[in-house]
């Protein structure tokens, strides 16, 4: 099967261009906790498949968040290995069965559930009694075996993070207890590659297979593990071009911080005042970065920027105190501004 994969990759590489394209080959679900999805992405250069390859498995593995129960609470229990009369298993081994249970949330912070089950009989997932926003992936989990008629009530804490939570020896409290918690959703990756053409025009085609809990698919953590990944290399986008700025500016004086609402009542104090609103940002020497920023706020003119205090462009995904600043120069010595106004009705107090 692999095989034809290539064959049918190489042909659509043979009479497409050097686009990037990616594609699902297969997907499919095991059991409720695990799913299997196997992707493929072509035509990469010599050496982009591993460079691409690892990056997406360590993100994978370590950037995407999870949801699990993080601690239970018991009823004068004195310690973790404890045993409660007509439960078939210790307090360890509940907690570890607790460790297993898979949630899906959109939930941060720490929140609240609880399990309250009569007995004789099984203590389950679907027992658990959830925030409204929490889902259960797989209600059959096994909890605790309640052999004699008996209440169990157990106190949840459940928590939305990424990685590992290694629980501490002394962080235990009266008949609370931490447990151990794996909120990774993907529980493995693989990734190999296929080389084809001659050693001068080398191309590759990077294969990744992805298996998780069942808390998101395959194809629902590769979207969000490149998420993060972007968000992680934004900063290295704007790192050459802040160089410059401070290359540019380091003999200027440095301007004071202002508010957008003073600047705009000066300017509406002047005789000359001109139709700000026809004059677009785009006429202004702002950085890609910025303009990008401005335009999906819906600041398209110069009376739009004015009509924004600091605070409200601060709010802007992406934007920082530095982008501020900038905008600030850029006002105090556009063209624009110094022909239409006299100097001194830019001056800063």
């Amino acid at each position: 099967m692999i095989l034809n994969i290539i064959i049918m990759v190489r042909e659509k590489i043979t009479i497409s261009t050097r686009t990037l394209q990616w594609k699902c080959v297969e997907s499919r679900t095991d059991s409720k906790r695990l799913y299997y999805g196997r992707f493929i992405l072509s035509p990469l250069m010599k050496g982009q498949a591993d460079t691409i390859g690892i990056a997406m498995r360590r993100a994978l593995l370590g950037e995407i968040e999870g949801t699990c129960i993080t601690r239970a609470k018991f009823e004068k229990i004195p310690h973790e290995f404890s045993t409660i009369a007509g439960i078939q298993e210790s307090v360890h081994e509940i907690l570890m069965n607790l460790k297993e249970i898979v949630l899906r949330s959109n939930l941060y912070g720490t929140h609240d559930a609880s399990i309250c089950v009569k007995g004789p009989g099984y203590a389950t997932a679907q027992n658990i009694i959830l925030p409204p926003s929490v889902e259960l992936i797989d209600n059959t989990q096994h909890i605790a075996s309640l052999t004699e008629p008996i209440d169990l009530c157990i106190g949840l804490q459940i928590e939305r993070n990424r990685g590992y939570s290694i629980k501490l020896t002394n962080n235990f409290e009266d008949g609370s207890y931490p447990i151990d918690a794996v909120f990774m959703p993907v529980r493995n990756v693989n990734h190999s590659v296929h080389s084809y053409g001659n050693w001068n025009e080398k191309q590759e085609i990077l294969f990744l297979e992805i298996w998780t809990n069942g808390s998101l698919t395959p194809k629902e953590a590769l979207h969000e593990a490149s998420r993060n990944l972007i968000d992680l290399f934004i900063p290295f986008l704007h790192a050459e071009e802040e160089d410059l700025d401070l290359e540019k500016n380091q003999h200027k004086v440095t301007l004071p911080l202002f508010t957008f609402h003073d600047r705009l009542a000066k300017l509406r104090k002047n005789k000359k005042e001109i139709a700000l609103k026809s004059i677009f940002i785009d006429q202004l020497e702002l950085t890609p970065k910025i303009y990008n920023c401005l335009k999906r706020s819906n600041i398209h003119t110069i009376l739009d920027l004015l009509n924004n205090s600091q605070e409200d462009l601060m709010k802007i995904e992406h934007f920082r105190i530095e982008d501020v600043k900038r905008i600030l120069g850029i006002l105090e010595i556009e063209k624009h501004f110094v022909i239409d106004f006299p100097k001194n009705k830019l001056e800063i107090h």
